[in-house]
């Protein structure tokens, strides 16, 4: 992402219907974790960019880092008070089976080695800790947004999955999510001249929020969407990975 685009994210982030309803969605699995008996522990967010999930993170008791890749999305991390790391999230700066929780919201279609990407979410998560992924859906949907965006694919669910599952990680759930303005993405993108990213009229937002709100009370997480969401963990360790396990240390 440039350097720009960081800084309009970030200002837009706290306002705009698609990130705030991204972290509630954070917020409401956080909570689920927690009425499920999950402690709390240390969470990483790819990918953090402005900071606007990992924020949520600390707020719901997580020791939260943000990872970013680039000396900008770094910069206004640290301006927002967060614990940043410059790193490759294809070369994890942590050690095995060290983190609780992984988070990477629209992130792996920027990576081409995603499948990279991916066995090293596995090799730092403990077993048993969890991830959620986010991530663009559906090529047919592929416009001047994403190419402006560095996205190198959009995922279709068997695709996303198999990923995910091909690393290592135990797929729990994967569901479509922006179902109900796909229609009106999906319009939008065709005159698209590059990233839509950008600050809404306060009706405008006021209306989008409202139609993405109502979405979580209906049964369409089976319907076409614009993003995919999934939630994985990594399975507790076998014999044969104890020795690994135990010398394992941060590199």
């Amino acid at each position: 992402m440039d350097a720009g685009d960081i800084r309009t994210l970030a200002a837009l982030e706290d306002t705009h219907w698609w990130f705030r309803e991204r972290r509630s969605l954070l917020a409401r699995w956080l909570r689920r974790l927690a009425r499920d008996g999950v402690p709390t522990g240390l969470a990483l967010d790819i990918g953090a960019a402005g900071g606007g999930n990992t924020r949520v993170l600390r707020g719901h008791g997580w020791r939260s880092l943000a990872l970013e890749h680039s000396e900008d999305g770094s910069r206004v991390a640290r301006e927002r008070g967060l614990d940043v790391l410059r790193g490759d999230a294809c070369r994890l700066p942590f050690g095995d089976a060290s983190l609780d929780l992984v988070t990477a919201f629209d992130v792996i279609e920027h990576i081409e080695d995603d499948a990279t990407a991916a066995a090293e979410i596995r090799r730092v998560l403990r077993p048993g800790g969890s991830v959620l992924v986010t991530v663009p859906c559906d090529m047919r949907l592929w416009s001047a947004h994403d190419v402006a965006a560095h996205h190198f694919r959009r995922y279709e669910r068997a695709q996303l999955r198999a990923l995910v599952a091909g690393a290592g990680l135990v797929v729990d759930e994967l569901w479509s999510w922006n179902v109900l303005l796909r229609p009106v993405v999906r319009l939008r993108r065709r005159n698209a001249t590059g990233n839509d990213l950008q600050e809404l009229p306060g009706m405008v937002n006021r209306a989008l929020t409202g139609i993405i709100t109502a979405e979580r009370y209906l049964p369409v997480k089976s319907l076409p969407g614009v993003s995919l969401m999934l939630r994985a963990r990594r399975p507790l360790a076998a014999a044969a990975d104890a020795p690994s396990l135990a010398g394992a240390g941060a590199r």
